[in-house]
């Protein structure tokens, strides 16, 4: 009885629930490179080419291993190009009697496989993606009937459950479960982070790379400077890299930003994670042996191991938990279109530029940038959820809908009315003026908030806390900037207010508002707009409208 076995484009894991019991001379397991999933949303050049690369580099090794292997190229001219048909497809081809997969890490695919029995007339077994460290079953009854979600105090179980530093089991290594107040210290002028590892396109990822260039000419992004890991043993060195030359100084600097600078100290291990090429155990053991042996400090390794055993498993359990309602929710009623300059990246806000164009180069930016520029702008500015959610789909090699949609909807654009975060992440200029050096070269002026040359990020910030002020009382935590709007002059707040209606209608225009005097003239200032060949074409409507105005 042969046995079709599904293995997903974000599933290349030897480890893959979907392989467990795998008989390699009955068996045959299923890749498919389909059009649907690249153009779901046009996503980005480079993400198209990691996964579709990290699947023939999978199939490859399986095969190695004497595995029967059904292989679905995209420019096969017998590709249907999705996934329901061709497992359908596939099954009559090799004549299965029924069909093993692992759960989708998208709502949007589980309710296309819900469909595969019915298209092949085959028993399907879905099974638990046991990859995660926190099974769905284990957050729903953590979850229970609480009335606030917060991941601290997830985190604080899954230390517990896993033993990662901890020094007795319910004493944390160093006293403290968590050491964010330590993980927030500026870029220093003179500190050189080592560039990450990068790993040369052998001969299959060329050949891939030519096809996403040949059959997605006009999707965001290009190739040129593509260096991920395809493999597990790539991203193995990857970490490795990362422990020995960048986790000490980690912690010191998560939070920073500095222009020029694209990765800092981080890792740039989540797209080969989320694609299945590294075991997130694995890199919080890493890292936590690196503590032990006295080569990383507490703050660094501690820091690490919770965007992993803390965030990432509390978004996955978020967005499991509820799905598929959470994406129509709209609290702060936004509705307005996504500018251009999101795409483009021309803009004066030196910021803004930065983040967005190494975006489109490298398909990365790290949390910060993504929370506190893009975000906090898209926040600030009332975008439409739905289209900024689409947009961080498309632009960065790491995202899947099941930790890109809470973490943007929910913690950048408090979208979910506090399921996430128990307050707006909102900030004015200064925030960004703390934590880089973006704004000494900007054309606007970090100490403005009104007239000729303000940062956008100050007139933006009074103007939504103002504008939100009767949804916000109710919230003890924006106590504080309530107090100071309502101290402030009146005179002053109407012209933040009108400064803001004015740039924000001319954003709806498509251009940015020119300011006749600004307070310094810098390089920055007179580098005009990016001309770059990698600009997109007119990106299509999103998949979905919020409700809201607009």
């Amino acid at each position: 009885m042969t046995i079709l076995r599904v293995v997903l484009g974000d599933q290349c894991s030897e480890g893959l629930s979907a392989l467990e019991g795998l008989d390699p001379v009955r068996d045959v397991v299923l890749l498919a490179e389909v059009r649907a999933e690249c153009t779901y949303v046009r996503h980005h050049k480079q993400k198209i080419a990691l996964v579709l690369s990290a699947m023939r580099h999978f199939a490859e090794a399986l095969r190695q291993r004497g595995v029967r292997v059904a292989y679905s190229r995209l420019d096969d001219p017998a590709n249907t190009q999705t996934l329901a048909g061709e497992v359908a497809r596939v099954a009559r081809q090799v004549g299965a009697a029924r069909i093993i997969c692992t759960q989708p890490g998208e709502w949007r695919v589980l309710q296309d496989m819900r469909g595969w029995e019915a298209a092949t007339g085959l028993p399907v077994e879905l099974r638990e993606d046991t990859r995660f460290l926190c099974s769905m079953a284990r957050f729903r009854q953590w979850a229970g009937d609480k009335k606030q979600l917060r991941m601290e105090y997830f985190y604080r179980e899954m230390r517990r459950a896993t033993g990662l530093l901890m020094a007795a089991p319910d004493e944390p290594a160093g006293g403290a479960w968590n050491y964010d107040a330590e993980n927030r210290g500026a870029m220093p002028a003179g500190v050189v982070p080592p560039a990450p590892r990068r790993f040369p396109a052998d001969a299959t990822t060329r050949e891939v790379i030519a096809l996403v260039e040949r059959e997605f000419a006009d999707h965001f992004g290009d190739c040129a400077q593509f260096g991920w890991p395809v493999t597990a043993a790539e991203a193995e060195q990857a970490l490795e890299d990362f422990v020995a030359r960048r986790l000490p100084r980690f912690g010191d600097f998560q939070d920073a930003m500095a222009e020029g600078e694209a990765t800092l100290f981080h890792a740039l291990i989540s797209a080969a994670m989320n694609c299945g090429l590294l075991d997130p155990m694995a890199a919080c053991r890493a890292a936590e042996a690196a503590y032990r042996r006295g080569e990383a400090p507490l703050n660094a390794v501690e820091g690490f191991i919770r965007q992993i055993l803390g965030w990432r498993e509390y978004v996955r359990g978020i967005y499991w938990l509820k799905m598929p309602d959470y994406v129509r929710t709209n609290a702060l009623e936004a509705g307005r279109r996504l500018p251009w300059l999101y795409w483009s990246g021309e803009t004066a806000m030196a910021c803004m530029k930065s983040a967005i164009s190494q975006t489109r180069d490298l398909a990365y930016a790290h949390h910060i940038q993504r929370l506190m520029v893009t975000g906090n702008f898209a926040l600030l500015a009332g975008l439409d959820p739905v289209e900024v959610n689409d947009w961080y789909m498309v632009v960065y090699a790491d995202a899947y809908e099941w930790v890109e949609l809470p973490n943007t909807h929910g913690m950048a654009l408090h979208a979910d009315g506090g399921v996430m975060a128990s307050k707006p992440y909102a900030a004015s200029g200064a925030y960004i003026n703390r934590m880089s050096n973006h704004c000494r070269g900007c054309a606007y002026d970090v100490k403005r908030a009104t007239g000729p040359g303000a940062c956008p990020f100050n007139f933006l910030y009074w103007d939504f806390v103002a504008r939100h002020a009767e949804r916000f009382a109710r919230n003890m935590r924006m106590a504080m900037p309530l107090r100071t709007l309502g101290k402030m002059d009146r005179q002053k707040v109407a012209a933040m207010r009108a400064e803001a209606a004015g740039f924000l209608a001319a954003l709806d225009r498509g251009e940015e508002p020119k300011f006749t005097a600004p307070a310094r003239k810098t390089s920055a200032s007179r580098r005009g707009p990016d001309t770059s060949p990698s600009l997109p074409l007119p990106i299509p409507a999103p998949r979905r409208r919020a409700p809201g105005p607009g």
